[in-house]
């Protein structure tokens, strides 16, 4: 708890490191991931620094282990994980990673250019194949046209295309020249406008679809194509046919004029397509049994490639002493860390060999440290939150403990449903049971990581919603009478009954005296007074709720400025903030439990109406008609006046004490002097004063002091927190607003939805009625409102809670970890 409440104590430490011990030293403590290194080389280039040429290897690694994985996916095959995480290698191993990876990525380019030109021969052969099957046809076709020509029992002459003998038309032959080749199918509508407008329609196209699809030898791709064969007369005509061939990149093949030269070269080409068949087999195999055999060790290598990566990116971040025989080092870590990182260097020392010990140096600075909340996997869903308003200034109190209470608890008054918080209950239970497995599943879906990351948020959300849930008696939008309504209607109703029924609390006859034991009475959900009474019991609550958060808030502020030692701002912003606070809204708080305790329903209609009495108190008016603006307790007026008058006290006391104060001090202080100022400067000081061990200078440098500066800042914090306590507390309001919305919401879905398929005959009805109620209240009840209580939630936090104590102006503890660096990693690829 010390740890969640305050920030770790940090330390700046110097590290003094031997040049042959310093990769080992650098691997331990990324290990161990307790240390935040400095960059002591702020000035000098990246391309300049000592070890930038083994970053450029580890570069030159990562690509090739990049295109391996490529590769291996590219064939689906599976990568096997490792079990546990390897260390970093040695220095002396980068070169047998490095010859590992270059003698894999060599094999592997020669096997993938050689099934290319294959794949690229037996798709030549292929399609030469086809087009020989096709163009026998065309010509067989041509030939049996020849012989009906001839025929005597034929009426009419016709002109016919004669294959290798050319076009005879009453009774002369035209020697016509022909190409033949394949074409992607989709061009083929162009390509044949293409020759009828420039050939003129003096060529003839005959084309044929290929029913198998291609393979494409670069990309992979099917591809569908056809085979055609165009006939011709003259040179002119062949070149233009070319030349729109070759614009619509045709491939043409050549093709024998004779049938038995076409079937001499069918069957050399089916000879040499089996031959291919084989050899790309065997070339098939030998790949991947060579990608099988990577994929066994690729996770493992990427991980020891970037280990490797991250520790010459550290030691970049290095000074070498006069000597070059000595890497100096300067680091944040936490005071209670310290004994680890020395046992880590020690082992650094001992794993190379090395004689020298590593020294660790604890030093003094002005510098304000990093925030570091040590958290688990409980806390750091509820730490989370907190940051993304602000990372807490060093040793600010953390809001992340109260927020593990306190946020679920107002999500489930706006989200108060015993139903709905079940099965938000339900589904974190098993998120956080099957934790292990599910975080082994790697995915890249972010909504889905966003639940299994807050799975603890979610489970006491839902654990907080049943229990508000059963205080409202709301599940589902219908009440339990577990203990026997106090309420039992004495008159006499006609057939039918009606649904609604009208509670009156001051009919004696009707309540028997006694309350419900736990939460509102059953009798309420059948009530058509049911919005006006729980309007006013969740209002009056939502009041007091944030009325005594925020007050909670102001007193946490107390402690950050006795931590601090801030005496000034203790007397001048805590007392009358809190003074202010508790005279206006605190004040009403106890009107509130006031007319709880001494108005009942016999006296409703007199019953004050707390709202015009906050307004009177500010006008001093205090009206005796009507009998609801009438005093509470003798003596109202007087002390009322009071509070008001002491309230407008506070103001200029928080807007004009500290300012001339700070200008009373600033007087009192001696001057500085020229080498103490040039001290400081160098002395890197550019914080504003830390509190640190008893080792460390508490001192801060001195600044000049600008009234105007100050008084100007005073002024607008003033203004905030005045204006804020009144408009905080009206955002409380929410918690009943969302709460009647959900309410509602899921009493339009039970009568407008599942009564239907109730009241039905069937079974078929109820079965899709309730899906579609079930759908429905999943999708709006549970999801929609619940991110909208969740927002809203967040909102009271930042705004209404940790404004009155939390600054967040501080910066995190970013550790040199190589599990970080290693999640980054994954999250990239």
């Amino acid at each position: 708890m010390g740890s969640l409440f305050r920030s770790e104590e940090m330390t700046l430490c110097q590290l003094f490191l031997q040049s042959e011990a310093a990769y080992a030293c650098v691997s331990e403590l990324g290990e161990l991931g307790l240390v935040q290194f400095r960059d002591l080389n702020p000035d000098v280039n990246a391309f300049q620094r000592k070890f930038v040429n083994e970053v450029r290897r580890c570069d030159e690694m990562e690509r090739k282990l990049r295109f391996l994985e490529k590769e291996i996916k590219k064939d689906t095959i599976a990568m096997m994980n490792f079990g546990d995480n390897p260390e970093a290698p040695q220095p002396r191993e980068m070169i047998d990673l490095e010859a590992t990876f270059e003698k894999l990525e060599n094999e592997l380019r020669e096997v993938n250019t050689n099934a290319e030109a294959l794949k690229k021969t037996y798709l030549e052969l292929t399609e030469l194949k086809h087009i020989l099957r096709k163009t026998q046809q065309f010509f067989d076709e041509a030939e049996f046209h020849h012989v009906q020509m001839h025929d005597p029992s034929m009426q009419e002459e016709s002109v016919t295309l004669l294959g290798e003998e050319g076009l005879r038309s009453g009774g002369q032959a035209l020697k016509l020249g022909f190409v033949a080749g394949v074409i992607l199918r989709e061009r083929l509508p162009a390509f044949e406008r293409m020759l009828w407008r420039v050939c003129h329609g003096n060529v003839f196209l005959r084309q044929a679809d290929i029913d198998t699809p291609l393979e494409d030898p670069v990309t992979g791709d099917q591809v569908y194509k056809s085979v055609f064969i165009i006939f011709f007369q003259g040179d002119q005509l062949k070149s233009r046919v070319k030349k729109i061939c070759e614009g619509f990149r045709a491939t043409l093949y050549p093709c024998p004029e004779t049938p038995a030269d076409r079937r001499e070269m069918s069957i050399g080409v089916m000879t040499r397509i089996e031959d291919l068949n084989t050899v790309l087999g065997q070339t098939q195999d030998h790949r991947y049994r060579v990608l099988v055999a990577a994929a066994k060790n690729i996770k493992s290598w990427f991980v020891k490639v970037r280990k490797i990566k991250a520790i010459y990116h550290t030691l970049n971040l290095f000074n070498l002493d006069v000597t070059q025989k000595c890497l100096i080092a300067e680091c944040w870590c936490a005071v209670a860390d310290l004994d680890k990182i020395q046992m880590a260097l020690c082992r650094g020392t001992e794993l190379c060999g090395g004689s020298v010990p590593s020294i660790l140096n604890r030093m003094q600075t002005y510098e304000v440290p990093p925030t570091f909340n040590r958290t688990n996997k409980f806390s750091q869903g509820f730490q989370n939150i907190v940051d993304a308003y602000g990372v807490a200034k060093y040793r600010e109190i953390n809001p992340a403990l109260f927020t593990i209470i306190t946020f679920p608890f107002l999500f489930a008054v706006m989200f108060g449903d015993a139903g709905h918080g079940l099965i938000m209950t339900l589904f974190a239970a098993w998120m956080v049971l099957k934790e292990k497995g599910l975080a082994a599943e790697k995915t890249d879906n972010e909504i889905w990581l966003t639940f299994f990351g807050g799975r603890y948020i979610i489970l006491l959300m839902g654990v907080f919603s049943i229990y508000t849930g059963i205080m409202y008696n709301d599940i589902f939008s219908k009440a339990l009478n577990l203990f026997g309504s106090s309420w039992y209607p004495t008159k006499n109703f006609a057939r039918p009954l009606p649904k609604l029924y009208m509670l009156e609390p001051k009919n004696n006859t009707d309540y028997l005296g006694v309350p419900y034991p736990f939460g509102v009475d059953p009798a309420w959900q059948i009530s058509s007074n049911k919005i006006l009474f729980l309007n006013s019991y969740k209002m009056k609550t939502s009041v007091i709720f944030g009325v005594t958060q925020m007050v909670f808030g102001v007193v946490l502020s107390l402690k950050n400025h006795r931590y601090f030692n801030k005496p000034l701002n203790v007397t001048c912003e805590f007392v009358p903030q809190l003074i202010f606070l508790l005279s206006i809204f605190g004040y009403l708080v106890l009107m509130i439990f006031s007319k709880w305790v001494n108005y009942d329903a016999s006296m409703s209609g007199c019953a004050p109406s707390l709202l015009i009495m906050l307004i009177n108190m500010f006008l001093f008016k205090y009206p005796s008609e009507p009998c609801y603006l009438q005093n509470m307790y003798a003596g109202q007026p007087v002390f009322q006046g009071m509070l008001v008058v002491i309230a407008l006290i506070c103001i200029p006391w928080m807007l004009c004490a500290k300012p001339y104060m700070l200008y009373k001090q600033s007087l009192l202080r001696p001057p500085v002097s020229q080498d103490a100022q040039a001290g400081y400067e160098n002395g890197n000081a550019t914080g504003d004063g830390v509190m640190q061990d008893s080792q460390a200078v508490s001192a801060i440098p001195p600044e000049p002091f600008e009234f105007g500066e100050v008084f100007i800042n005073q002024a607008i914090h003033t203004i905030e927190y005045c204006l804020g306590s009144i408009s905080h507390t009206a955002s409380y309001l929410r918690l009943w607003a969302l709460s009647l919305a959900h309410a509602q919401l899921s009493e339009v879905l039970w009568n407008m939805v599942l009564r239907l398929g109730l009241a039905g005959s069937g079974g078929i009805v109820l079965y899709m009625t309730f899906a579609a109620w079930a759908f429905l209240t999943v999708s709006v009840l549970l999801i929609m409102e619940g991110l909208s209580a969740f927002l809203h939630a967040l909102r009271l936090h930042w705004v209404e809670f940790q404004s009155k104590f939390y600054g967040g102006t501080g910066y995190a503890f970013v550790p040199f970890s190589f599990e970080t660096i290693l999640e980054a990693a994954g999250a990239d690829d």
